[in-house]
């Protein structure tokens, strides 16, 4: 109809790269071919004025004539050509520049997907950390929140710091440092007893203050600082603990092991990192254990890794 426009047909932009790309080689090879044929003229002419026409005849380079020189430097600037033609501009052009890129690319945008992996881990961390902060008003005061027994019934706690992948010792040693973890610990034990396996009992210079230490072991004859109790089973350490209304256990591995099914409560402080180890705490099983508490602290000058103090009572 008259007046309406014919349509534009629309080129693709890839395809629109691969025709300039293409338009680009046809000009290189052209421009090489009009090179090849100037030089065959041009040696020639040069071989024609030398033999034929005299042009130079008695001046020679080396005892060669000088028309072979300048032939040969020709053909240098020639083979020059064809090299940067076929290789240089085939392997190092636009299209390899374009390669290099889509690879830095390719790497930053790995980086960025780890970062933003590692931000929603802390993200959600921090969320649970808050939805369980509503529910417990003042979560700094662990002796107040965590001291307080809900019936007469003496209630037995493990307390722990494990790693992401459950590593809690290497050497019958710690693998952290955490300053408020150890204030935590100090805080929630002042003033009860703690059961512990020998190995741990002997990891500490001392005894620590103000706690009674009962401390199990097969050996009959095993020398402890006064006040320290000697048991030879978990069931007599919690018995020589009856009186206290939250005795605590604070390991080892094996101790913690045997305590899971007697335990009333976990004090958890899980370490957000996996480590080597050769001491692992038990999985906890969600299906006996509910979690009641989680409040996340970040990594800062005092403390070389994130982690979350979570409370386990079971259900």
């Amino acid at each position: 109809m008259f007046g309406k426009k014919k349509p534009i047909p629309q080129i693709d932009k890839d395809q629109l790269e691969l025709i300039e790309n293409a338009q680009r080689r046809i000009k290189q090879k052209k421009r090489l071919y009009i090179h090849f044929v100037i030089f065959l003229i041009g040696a020639i002419f040069l071989i024609i004025a030398n033999t034929v026409l005299g042009i130079g005849k008695e001046f020679t380079i080396l005892g060669k004539e000088w028309f072979l020189f300048a032939i040969l430097l020709w053909l240098f600037f020639f083979i020059y050509h064809l090299f940067n033609v076929f290789v240089t501009q085939k392997f190092m052009g636009k299209s390899w520049e374009k390669q290099q890129l889509e690879k830095l690319v390719a790497k930053q945008q790995k980086r960025i997907d780890k970062l933003k992996a590692g931000f929603i881990k802390e993200e959600t961390l921090i969320a649970q950390s808050e939805i369980y902060n509503e529910t417990n008003p003042n979560p700094d005061s662990y002796r107040d929140q965590n001291t307080t027994p809900k019936s007469s019934k003496s209630e037995l706690t493990i307390i722990v710091a494990a790693a992401e992948n459950d590593a809690i010792g290497l050497g019958n040693k710690l693998i952290w440092h955490l300053s408020d973890d150890l204030k935590r610990f100090k805080a929630l034990t002042n003033g009860h007893h703690i059961i512990m396996g020998r190995k741990t009992f002997e990891s500490f210079p001392k005894p620590l203050p103000n706690r009674t230490h009962v401390v199990i072991t097969r050996q009959s004859d095993y020398k402890v600082p006064k006040g320290v109790i000697v048991v030879h089973n978990l069931e007599d350490a919690i018995d020589a603990a009856k009186n206290d209304s939250k005795p605590f256990i604070i390991g080892g591995g094996q101790i913690y092991k045997q305590a899971m099914a007697l335990a009333d409560k976990i004090e958890l402080t899980r370490v957000h990192h996996d480590f080597e180890a050769d001491t692992y705490f038990p999985k906890i099983d969600t299906s006996i254990w509910k979690e009641t508490a989680n409040i996340f602290h970040e990594k800062d000058a005092e403390h070389d890794y994130e982690f979350s103090f979570l409370t386990y009572e079971k259900k």
